[in-house]
């Protein structure tokens, strides 16, 4: 069994690491252990977990995880809308499409790390992309919660990962149009339990690149 350490953004990440790729790489003999990025450290010593503030605590957790022995490989799942002005490669930011422009930054990413058993990820654009493999979903799942969309916004939307990084038009921001009270940490997870990674991993390409890539350590 290989030990992959994937330091994840927030709760949301964590949770649905925990239950959905956890249990599908164990039978690829991957143990897949999330960690949360710490964002503060107090002068007594407590930390705070979730979010990314700055490229240089990022890079310091990574640093961290990689000086453990017993990791066979370190991975991330961090958001690309919303990343720290600081990361690499992006005021140099190249391509025409959103699988370029991550893969440039991604590339970028191992770059600054330097160090054989890093693996970047970053989601296109956020964790909320995965809600709309499947909208048809939404009814059944979140109930009287829905704000139900027309027809015709359902089949305007762009593939899940091609939703954009627009202030008002990422995926988090047009969940709350569609869902009353839609809480990321206790529906996200969830929702994409019910979904499943097949249904996922064929709407989202870059997703499931990086999927397959861990399947085959």
């Amino acid at each position: 069994m290989k030990k992959v350490l994937i330091l994840v953004e927030g709760q949301t990440e964590e949770a649905f690491v925990k239950r959905l790729l956890h249990k599908h790489l164990l039978a690829f003999q991957i143990d897949l252990i999330p960690c949360l990025l710490h964002t503060k450290l107090t002068t007594v010593g407590a930390s705070y977990r979730g979010g990314v503030t700055s490229y240089a605590k990022m890079r310091r957790d990574i640093m961290h995880l990689l000086d453990d022995s017993s990791a066979y490989r370190v991975t991330t799942m961090l958001d690309y809308y919303g990343l720290p002005k600081d990361f690499p490669g992006l005021a140099s930011l190249q391509g025409k499409t959103p699988y370029a422009r991550v893969k440039y930054l991604e590339k970028q990413f191992a770059i600054d790390i330097a160090h054989p058993s890093f693996i970047p990820y970053l989601m296109l654009h956020e964790f909320e992309a995965f809600l709309f493999v499947d909208p048809t979903q939404w009814k059944a799942f979140f109930e009287h919660r829905i704000i139900q969309p027309s027809s015709a916004q359902i089949g305007n939307l762009p593939p899940p990962e091609e939703i954009n990084n627009g202030a008002a038009t990422h995926p988090s921001q047009r969940i709350c149009k569609y869902i009353r009270n839609y809480k990321k940490t206790v529906d996200g997870p969830p929702f994409c339990e019910k979904l499943g990674l097949n249904s996922i991993r064929t709407k989202c390409p870059h997703f499931h690149e990086w999927l397959e890539m861990l399947e085959q350590l």
